[in-house]
């Protein structure tokens, strides 16, 4: 089982399918959603670092969307969520980190305001081969005030370095901008602990200046 690996760390309980209980000592539920556009990898990344089994709303494509889905990037893909994926890690022996993975098709979009509820803040997961699907979830976030980093996904044939993608997406300097591969579990522990930080950072700012 991983330890906790940063002073605001992540504790993943998942080790060779191993699924960790919920402490009995957990008191408070921290939320965040993963947003981003059709086929990202929001579902994949909530797979591969939750500590419980996740909860999945993946329905298999069908006629229904053709016309209405943007497939034309993402070819293989073949199931798609309806609904949302939930995932669960533990911060620390009090702190729970609930992860709400929403819906990329944008007839599904209406959702998200309910999801952006009660958020701590959250990732927008972006493919630089369709940056342009990343605004609606950038605009949405600014508009609920909710803080949120940006993680690249790197697909094969990526080719804009970081600097590129923060001017694509007129991103301010204080916004974390990284790479991630939502396959990795590593990899996506980095991504919530560079939010976790980023929160952390943007708390302390302001009580600060308060």
């Amino acid at each position: 089982m991983d330890s906790t690996i940063s002073d605001h760390g992540v504790d993943s309980g998942v080790d060779s399918g191993v699924r960790t209980p919920l402490r009995s000592t957990a008191a408070d539920g921290l939320k965040i959603v993963v947003v981003g556009g059709f086929g990202v990898g929001k579902t994949t990344m909530v797979r591969s670092v939750s500590e419980i089994r996740p909860l999945s709303t993946e329905e298999t494509m069908t006629q229904a969307g053709v016309g209405v889905d943007r497939t034309s990037d993402v070819v293989d893909k073949t199931t798609t969520t309806v609904a949302f994926d939930f995932g669960r890690i533990s911060l620390d022996e009090q702190m729970v980190l609930y992860l709400f993975g929403a819906p990329g098709q944008e007839r599904f979009w209406f959702l998200w305001d309910r999801l952006f509820s009660g958020t701590l803040g959250a990732v927008v997961l972006a493919d630089t081969r369709r940056l342009e699907d990343s605004w609606y979830s950038i605009d949405r976030l600014e508009h609920h005030g909710t803080p949120f980093i940006v993680a690249r996904n790197v697909f094969p044939g990526a080719t804009h370095d970081l600097d590129s993608v923060r001017e694509a997406l007129s991103l301010s300097d204080d916004v974390p901008l990284i790479d991630c591969d939502a396959r990795d579990r590593d990899s996506v522990k980095h991504v919530l602990i560079t939010l976790v930080d980023h929160l952390f950072a943007l708390t302390t700012a302001r009580e600060t200046t308060s």
